[in-house]
């Protein structure tokens, strides 16, 4: 009997389509999934073998590997076929000019990272994240798309057969630099990272226009304020999120003044990493902000102290509580900050640790996104259980 494909071809299932039928412009003998070629020399199905219980041995895929192409038969698998994950077609795109294929399914913003020039590629983002979910919320990461009424979230949007799109029009340009204008009228973004204090520059981001920071509401005001209930203004002042930080435990602290609203601390409490639930948004409008349920203490609440929100923030809301007492001590030193990974050894899990160094002494714990076992997550015991190497 001799199988071709994907499987068996009969009742037990698999692919019964012809060996050389067309996959996206190559057959699948040549150029689809790997293919495995097996002969079996026992009776049929059902039969007695009259103590004959060797089967023959099973070879590997009969294509060329193509990620070692160089492997002969004897080094491949002896298990079977190897399958290289699901087939997908592909689909043309042309940015800003130039057309590329990616795979179906790939967003606009993977298109960019993986097929862009340098520049499409640096797209500017603040609610996206590498092992997150879209999240839709900054919107700064827009691009205008031939046919689309508005402007579009490339991090979100999925490519389309022909779909042509534009990442550095003047209309594009303008609602970045006005995202990020009135994000920093209204949050302090000095802590943001490198790459958001970049792209305020390069966009000429002018948050002077709209007047000095008003006047910082008093401690837990924000969070007694109604949903939906409008204030006055002054029309002197640019309205602002300030507020007094708020410590309530050993490990982190939140300093909701550099709050954008991002939701990324949400989802990574949620359903993207923790399914802790500690955290959501409350409030609407303006008033809109992170808070725990009931606007109860952080320890009165569900947080297991996981620190996955202070490992997505982007605009320094959420931080260590060794990081914000450097930082109020002026002892804050990030550019003599080394990063040293290494693997936890709490647990056999094999969590990858990125050992944030500053004067011979850890003042932070992250994981690398790319990671196959954290995705850049981590618990409270790799994030936050290094204390014990200090006192060394």
């Amino acid at each position: 009997m001799t199988t071709t494909g994907k499987g068996p071809v009969g009742p037990e299932g698999g692919s019964a389509a012809p060996a050389d039928e067309p996959i996206d412009g190559t057959t699948e003998a040549s150029g689809g999934a790997a293919v495995a070629t097996t002969t079996e020399t026992g009776p049929p199905p059902g039969e007695r073998t009259d103590g004959d219980t060797e089967v023959p041995a099973p070879v590997g895929p009969t294509v060329i590997d193509p990620v070692a192409p160089t492997r002969g038969p004897e080094e491949r698998l002896g298990s079977g076929p190897v399958m290289l994950g699901q087939i997908r077609r592909r689909v043309t795109v042309s940015l800003d000019g130039r057309e590329v294929r990616v795979p179906e399914g790939t967003t606009i913003l993977g298109a960019l990272h993986e097929e862009g020039t340098p520049e499409q590629a640096d797209t500017p983002t603040l609610c996206w994240a590498p092992n997150m979910d879209p999240i839709n919320a900054c919107r700064v990461c827009v691009v205008e798309v031939e046919g689309s009424r508005t402007l579009v979230p490339s991090c979100a949007r999925k490519c389309e057969d022909g779909m042509v799109v534009r990442t550095d029009t003047d209309k594009v340009r303008h609602s970045r630099r006005m995202v990020l204008e009135l994000l920093g009228s209204s949050v302090a973004m000095d802590r943001a990272s490198a790459d958001v204090q970049r792209w305020m520059a390069e966009y000429g981001v002018d948050t002077e226009r709209y007047g000095p920071f008003a006047e910082p509401a008093a401690a837990g005001e924000r969070d007694r304020r109604h949903a939906g209930h409008h204030h006055p203004v002054d029309g002197a002042t640019a309205a602002t999120v300030a507020q007094p930080v708020k410590v309530d435990n050993e490990l982190y602290v939140r300093d909701y003044s550099r709050c954008i609203m991002c939701y990324k601390c949400v989802n990574a409490c949620g359903t993207d990493a923790q399914f802790t639930f500690a955290i959501a948004a409350a409030g609407r409008g303006f008033d809109a902000r992170i808070a725990t349920e009931f606007d109860a203490p952080l320890p009165e609440s569900a947080c297991v102290y996981c620190g996955n929100c202070i490992g997505v923030c982007p605009t320094g809301a959420l931080v260590s509580r060794r990081e914000y007492d450097l930082r109020e001590a002026d002892d804050w030193h990030p550019e003599e900050e080394t990063v040293t990974t290494t693997i936890c050894s709490f647990c056999g899990v094999g969590c990858n640790l990125e050992l944030h160094v500053q004067q011979n002494e850890i003042v932070n714990v992250t994981s690398p996104s790319d990671h196959s076992v954290t995705h850049g997550h981590l618990c409270i015991k790799g994030r936050f259980g290094f204390q014990h190497v200090q006192n060394l």
